[in-house]
């Protein structure tokens, strides 16, 4: 074992260094829940942050490996991912934890949430958006939405497309999505067939709004509703849309509808 002081001066600050560098890594990993700056006076009147919302999306893309490949890299149109991706098999796959924030939604917004991926689960499905989804798909998304709302609380109803947040810019899941098929096992919105035409004093613009949809572009606004509701397209609302809408928004208690996240 050498004596040379010089040398024993070099390892002790090497070993502080590293002692340091450790130190603060550690620090970083698991930064303290109470700040210093204040006294913890704890209150029992809190909960987790989790997500408040599911948007369904299609992958626009020609197989399952190829989305999980763009889901998780930095392909040419910037980066992307999803809390999940179900292929048409029914297969479910998790590339981003529930807890986390996934770059699936961009900009747009639902009723008073402006930052859709900070609030929400994205689910994409396998779908090149011009053919009907699988059955085995929407039974596995069926199941999925089950478990979510269950774990997280997420009401029932809020459930919609990434075209509803995002009109005009975004169309998917699309006109071919089965909407009615998720209403039916308790998911999202849906009118009632026997719903009554909206009386002659009915706002359509404040009821779209009241669902949650931006009206910056109308014309579109009214696009994303009709490809969510009827499946067609088209730009201007007619009485059928004013016969939904005015359903969609009437009170519970009007309509015997129980909006629930259990």
């Amino acid at each position: 074992m050498t004596s040379n002081p010089s040398f024993r001066r070099h390892r002790g600050l090497a070993l502080l260094g590293s002692a340091l560098l450790a130190l603060m890594l550690s620090s970083c990993a698991s930064l303290p829940a109470k700040n210093p700056l204040a006294q913890w006076v704890k209150s029992p009147n809190q909960n987790n942050r989790g997500p408040v919302l599911v948007v369904i999306h299609y992958t626009d893309q020609d197989s399952v490996q190829q989305s999980l490949d763009t889901l998780r890299s930095a392909n040419s149109k910037g980066k992307v991912s999803a809390h999940y991706l179900i292929g048409a098999d029914g297969k479910r796959y998790q590339l981003v934890s529930d807890d986390r924030r996934a770059w699936h939604a961009g900009a747009g917004h639902w009723g008073a949430i402006s930052d859709v991926n900070s609030a929400s689960i994205g689910i994409e499905l396998d779908n090149n958006g011009h053919a009907p989804f699988a059955q085995a798909q929407i039974d596995s998304l069926i199941l999925l939405l089950d478990d979510l709302c269950k774990r997280h609380h997420i009401p029932r109803t809020a459930i919609i497309g990434h075209e509803d947040l995002a009109p005009g810019r975004k169309i998917d899941p699309g006109p071919l999505f089965p909407w009615k098929q998720l209403a039916d096992a308790g998911f999202g919105r849906w009118p009632r067939a026997d719903a009554p035409p909206a009386p002659a004093d009915f706002d359509p613009w404040l009821a779209l709004s009241e669902l949650g949809y931006p009206l910056t572009n109308r014309g579109d606004t009214v696009q994303s509703f009709r490809h969510h509701f009827r499946g067609m397209e088209g730009k201007v609302l007619d009485a059928e849309d004013l016969r939904i809408l005015h359903d969609l928004t009437l009170p519970p208690a009007d309509t015997g509808a129980q909006e629930d996240g259990m």
